[in-house]
């Protein structure tokens, strides 16, 4: 950045007016989303500003470049925190799988010792009779109606044993498949932790980059770079209306759209971290799932599964509560609120916040109550 670009001060972008007093989410709020207000213009310093030293950046970047290189590296780290949270969503999954297959297993064992215990019950009834057949005791008999007895009650004993010994084969067998599917979700759960581990190290290094980045600046420069972000957003928003977007977006929440908007509105300011849910810190997804798991619905746990899972619709019949999917990769993930605004989790260093729903490049919007 040169140095006539740093006399210009930190003014506050006026971005898309009073974003966070949305007190009736879904309604006609006035809000400037559908129609924003231009960035108010850098004031004029009073008078010449020291010469502030120049950006520590190899090449002398501009604040510009640097800030794209930030968002650049946040965007990675976006992408590979949708990668840990499914890892960690699909390990959580499989380890509740194994605990219900190690119950299955002390019951099959269960099973298999009382029918032992049956099968010798029989044994030592047969040795205790001098080991002689039961049909051939009964045709010693001299009594008619002993014999007829006792005839049918050695077929239901034929018929039990026959029945006991199909019981422990097929109880056996399933031991066997537990045995082999515990194998295989034990695999399944150690690829998941390295998958886990592999996103971890990538969203650290990455965060890590961009918080170097942005501590090589002057707190007028930090302040310069929210104004930029907010200009490329308010840059992005008019571009997205002028197209017609939402010229025809009039739908209404539902009575569960209205309690997820509730929920996500009143987490604004709430700091964003990597992989969390709340209450105290939301990364994007973790947001909107726990949203809607106030509205008493139950979604995927990440953006990318949010797209994959979910009902899509048309960006004319969005309606407040509506999940929009940014990126092509599916990384980010914000809640329409309606007048062509949006709640979010940003990224790292950033809040929970309110912003135009054109603000990103949207992929898709996906609805959890269709």
């Amino acid at each position: 950045m040169g140095a006539v670009g740093r006399r210009r001060g930190a003014s506050a972008l006026v971005l898309v007016c009073t974003m966070a007093v949305l007190t009736a989410p879904g309604l006609a709020t006035g809000m400037a989303y559908a129609a924003p207000a231009a960035p108010a213009a850098p004031a004029a310093p009073a008078s010449p500003a020291a010469p502030a030293a120049p950006l520590p950046e190899p090449g002398g970047k501009s604040l510009e470049q640097v800030r794209k290189e930030i968002e650049g590296l946040y965007r990675q780290a976006g992408t590979a925190t949708d990668a840990y949270n499914l890892a960690e969503a699909e390990t959580k999954a499989q380890s509740d799988k194994i605990v219900e297959i190690a119950k299955l297993v002390v019951a099959g064992k269960e099973r298999i010792a009382a029918l032992k215990n049956r099968a010798g019950a029989a044994a030592r009834a047969q040795y205790r009779s001098g080991g002689m057949p039961p049909g051939a005791q009964l045709a010693l008999s001299d009594d008619p109606n002993q014999f007829l007895d006792g005839a049918g009650r050695l077929r239901q004993g034929e018929k039990a044993t026959s029945g006991l010994l199909s019981e422990l084969d097929r109880t056996q067998a399933d031991l066997q498949r537990y045995a082999t599917e515990a194998s295989e979700r034990w695999a399944t759960l150690e690829a998941n932790r390295i998958k886990s581990e592999e996103s971890k190290k990538q969203i650290e290094e990455k965060i890590k980059a961009a918080e170097e980045l942005e501590s090589k600046l002057e707190a007028e420069e930090k302040a310069r770079l929210i104004q930029l972000e907010q200009e490329a957003q308010y840059k992005a928003q008019t571009a997205w209306l002028s197209t017609g977007a939402m010229k025809d977006v009039n739908g209404k929440a539902t009575e569960a759209g209205r309690l997820a908007v509730q929920f996500a509105t009143a987490q604004m300011g709430k700091p964003y971290k990597w992989g969390a849910v709340g209450p105290d810190s939301y990364d994007c997804s973790g947001l909107t799932s726990q949203a809607w798991r106030a509205a008493g619905k139950g979604i995927p746990r990440t953006s990318q599964e949010q797209l994959r899972l979910l009902p899509k619709v048309a960006l004319k019949d969005m309606r407040p509560g509506d999940l929009i999917i940014y990126f092509d990769d599916a990384s980010h993930v914000g809640m329409y609120v309606g007048d062509g605004a949006m709640v979010h989790a940003p990224r790292p260093g950033r809040n929970v916040t309110m912003a135009g729903a054109g603000s990103m490049p949207i992929k898709a919007v996906v609805r959890p109550d269709a």
